[in-house]
Parts: structure tokens; sequence; C-alpha cells
């Protein structure tokens, strides 16, 4: 029994350990606004625009791989531990996610130097209670 409940909490704490993150816990990276320098306020419109639709495709990519790896983990934890070996938390999207939102950062910064008057809104983050 002791040696069941040890196995379950190393197992736990492994998965844990591996699971990925939601894409809106993976903070920015930083990225300099002197990268966007040269941009017109046009060209910031569009850049912001492409980096936009790839931080949206890869933030469902990030939060289909939180999903799965918390329906992994409940299953390694509950019913079958070597499903822990099924945890596969990517910290290659959720890097490229994290460059990504700095680079909207920075276009911002670069936007609001240039007077460009461009709006950059944030997600909402809806708290259920």
């Amino acid at each position: 029994m002791k040696f069941r409940i040890l196995t379950v909490a190393i197992c736990g704490a492994l998965t844990l350990a591996g699971c990925a993150q939601k894409a809106e816990q993976i903070q920015p990276t930083y990225v300099s606004p002197l990268a966007y320098q040269s941009y017109s306020c046009k060209q910031i419109v569009q850049e912001a625009s492409r980096v936009s639709a790839r931080v949206g495709e890869i933030s469902g990519v990030q939060n289909k791989k939180a999903s799965d790896d918390a329906v992994a983990t409940g299953i390694a934890l509950v019913i079958f531990w070597p499903a822990a070996f099924f945890i596969k938390g990517d910290k290659q999207t959720a890097a490229e996610l994290g460059r990504l939102k700095g680079e909207l950062e920075a276009l911002e910064k670069t936007s609001i130097a240039r007077n460009c008057g461009i709006v950059f809104e944030r997600p909402t983050e809806v708290v259920v209670s």
C-alpha cells in the first residue's frame, strides 16, 4: 500500500512538471521595438495583424496541449500510472507564443512612439465563479 501511494505521488510530481501551460499563462518574451523602428503606421498595422493571427493559431495549439496533458494527468493519477509517459508539455510552442506576444508589445510601443493611433486590444479574461 505504501509503495502504491509513493508511486502515485512520484508520478504526480513528474506529470505536473511536464504539463503544458494554457496560452494565457504564457508571458511575453521581450522583443525590442527597434526591430520595427523603420516601419510606417500602415506596415505596423499589417505586421500586427499577421502576428495577432499567428498568436491565435498558436494559442489554440497550446491550449489543446494543456487540455490533453490535464486529461493524461488525471488518467495517470486515478487509473493507469503509465499514462504519465504520454504527457507532452511543449516548450517549443510556448516559446513561440511568448515571442509572438513580445512582438505585439514591441509593435504597440512603436505605434505609440509614432503616434499611429492604432488600438491594440487585449483579450479579456473570463472569471467563472
